[in-house]
């Protein structure tokens, strides 16, 4: 079943780059024109088994630093044009991209940062028994506007639960909530605060 998946991945990834091949373009003129450049995003995530790649997204943010050099936190680098390609997942396009490379899925969970693998419990862990998803159970039932245990919980849920169907609900389920833009972020459109692990009593910090 899981070679089955790869197809169905492989297979989605194709067609939508080429249906979409005008959205791309606007949107990197777009974001060439606002931003500058460069257009995209590249970042190191651990994806299965916590091996490195390098994710790609359209980049939303701009590199404003404050006088001692140092980048601004992300709420003042988050641009209007930023928050509208985050709100509508249009930053995420160029993750077919990863897809093909066999980096990521379709549906999966999302690859977090790096700096996160140290800070994850045992459990937490499993989230990287499969390949991260482009959308995944997490994103579908609250994204960037649940806590990070909740979100953990459905990542390892998601792997004890897989099915192709599963896979179909959830990317129905996230047309809908892309369109109706849920759970985009905790606050006024501001990214989720970053994960800071568990004291030794297994609270979050």
């Amino acid at each position: 079943m899981r070679s089955i998946k790869r197809v169905v991945d492989i297979t989605a990834a194709l067609v939508a780059l080429i249906l979409l091949l005008p959205v791309y373009g606007i949107v990197a003129l777009i974001v060439y024109m606002k931003l500058g450049s460069p257009i995209l995003f590249k970042q190191p995530r651990p994806g299965k088994d916590e091996k490195i790649f390098k994710m790609y997204k359209f980049r939303t943010m701009l590199d404003t630093k404050n006088k001692n050099g140092e980048l601004l936190s992300d709420a003042e680098r988050l641009t209007r044009f930023g928050k509208f390609l985050r709100s509508t997942s249009l930053d995420e396009l160029p993750e077919l991209l990863n897809i093909l490379k066999g980096d990521m899925s379709l549906v999966g969970p999302r690859p977090l940062l790096v700096e996160y693998l140290d800070l994850y419990t045992p459990e937490q862990k499993r989230r990287h028994e499969v390949r991260p998803g482009i959308t995944g159970w997490a994103q579908v039932n609250g994204r960037n506007s649940i806590s990070w245990e909740e979100k953990f919980n459905y990542d390892v849920w998601y792997i004890e639960n897989w099915s192709l169907g599963l896979d179909i609900k959830i990317l129905f389920l996230t047309i809908y909530k892309v369109f109706k833009r849920e759970g985009i972020s905790q606050e006024n459109n501001v990214p989720m605060e970053k994960f800071r692990g568990y004291d030794k009593t297994g609270v979050g910090m």
